[in-house]
């Protein structure tokens, strides 16, 4: 397996352990550094170990779907449906640097899911 693939491959372990299982010890494996760059998280794997707990107790029943994974070198992105509340709905776009096989930085864009689109396509 490539090194890109095995990037791929992590970047949706991490993810699932982040976002829907809410377990940030198990996720800490795959985490270097972690440069932050999502303005709402504070740096380092401390500000995600406390984000989780915030995210576990606002959204305890989110639930996140990759629908994509796109890796080149060093990054890996996931395009993401998350439904945070049954009401509540976004797409996301997570980008991860890795070095040495650790996630070193992050970023993304989120949006909500609006009820009526000007077209039938859809966001995934």
């Amino acid at each position: 397996m490539s090194e890109t693939e095995t990037n791929k491959k992590i970047a949706a372990e991490f993810f699932d352990l982040i976002f829907n299982k809410k377990d940030f010890e198990s996720a800490r494996r795959y985490m270097g550094r972690y440069k932050q760059h999502n303005p709402n998280v504070a740096d380092g794997p401390e500000g995600l170990r406390v984000y989780v707990e915030y995210r576990k107790s606002i959204f305890p029943d989110s639930r996140s779907e990759i629908k994509r994974i796109i890796g080149e070198g060093d990054y890996v992105v996931l395009h993401v449906h998350t439904k945070r509340t049954p009401k509540t709905e976004r797409a996301t776009i997570e980008i991860f640097r890795f070095e040495n096989g650790k996630i070193e930085e992050h970023w993304d864009v989120a949006q909500e899911i609006p009820g009526d689109f000007a077209h039938s396509n859809g966001m995934f």
